[in-house]
């Protein structure tokens, strides 16, 4: 459904300014490399009882790879099945070797000339395997915790008679110009 909601839109868009007589030139080029595709193949290996280690690097890039052609195959068949007004003849993988050095690129042109943006995010990390991945392959769910609170005096100086520092407080040569100096200090964990 994601990429027929977002293949119609861009058929709207580009057909819109078609119509308006502005010179409009839709390119496919799918891509499905990267963190969406090796998460599928990494599922695929668990279900064969084998880990990306398992295969080594090289083959298992080698299968990424094969799934990311293959996922890009899908999406331009449904691309085509929906009548996208796309022109096929430039149709490419944008992950091809020759493709490669012109997407940074393309993405800073575009950036510098206010096409795109580029914005903070916080992305999802996935501990098993070691990278970051597509909040469409996150499972959130809500769970009970705790916000640790430790109330400490933040004012001491180092040496003082309880042998204590002031790591979180004021270095002892560097006194703040406005004062804030001493008091108390929350650290929550």
């Amino acid at each position: 459904m994601g990429h027929a909601f977002n293949q119609t839109i861009m058929d709207s868009l580009t057909r819109y300014h078609r119509m308006r007589g502005d010179n409009t030139l839709w390119v496919p080029a799918p891509t499905h490399a990267g963190i969406a595709t090796q998460i599928v193949v990494e599922r695929q290996l668990e279900q064969q009882k084998v880990s990306r280690h398992d295969l080594g690097r090289k083959n298992f890039v080698a299968k990424v790879w094969s799934g990311s052609r293959r996922r890009a195959r899908t999406i331009t068949n449904q691309m085509r099945r929906m009548g996208a007004s796309v022109d096929w003849s430039h149709e490419y993988f944008t992950m091809t070797r020759s493709f490669r050095p012109s997407s940074p690129k393309t993405f800073v042109t575009l950036h510098e000339q206010g096409l795109i943006y580029r914005g903070k995010r916080l992305v999802s990390w996935d501990p098993i395997l070691k990278s970051a991945v597509s909040d469409l392959e996150v499972e959130s769910e809500e769970e009970d915790g705790f916000l640790w609170m430790i109330r400490y005096p933040a004012g001491r100086r180092l040496g003082q008679p309880d042998g204590r520092d002031d790591a979180a407080g004021d270095h002892a040569r560097r006194r703040r110009a406005d004062g804030a100096s001493g008091g108390r200090a929350l650290t929550a964990r």
